[in-house]
């Protein structure tokens, strides 16, 4: 059974950095695309960052460009966010998805001094 579990979410004050983890388990990892999206209260779920299956192809929300940076280690079935510079706008659940549509619970993220 598919199954996609996060962690590494927190409290972090402005300009600190935080590594979200999305272990991935049931299915081939190597072979999907993976995504990242976050959801802030009383906004709509949004797509913060791509990575092609193999991880050669990399794509990010403008808001995030510069500063988050996905990336996966096949070995451990993960997927991860780099999330640098944060801000208080970057508060939010954040989810992994695999391309077709299995989603994580998602890690909550707080930016605040």
């Amino acid at each position: 059974q598919v199954q996609l579990v996060e962690s590494g979410g927190g409290l972090v004050q402005p300009g600190g950095s935080l590594r979200l983890s999305c272990a991935a388990s049931g299915f081939t990892f190597r072979i999907y695309a993976m995504r990242w999206y976050r959801q802030a209260p009383g906004k709509q779920r949004e797509l913060v960052a791509t990575i092609s299956s193999g991880g050669s192809r990399v794509d990010y929300a403008d808001s995030v460009k510069g500063r988050f940076t996905i990336s996966t280690d096949n070995a451990k079935n993960t997927v991860y966010l780099q999330m640098n510079s944060l801000k208080p706008g970057d508060t939010a659940v954040y989810y992994c998805r695999r391309d077709d549509g299995y989603w994580g619970q998602g890690t909550q993220v707080t930016v605040s001094s």
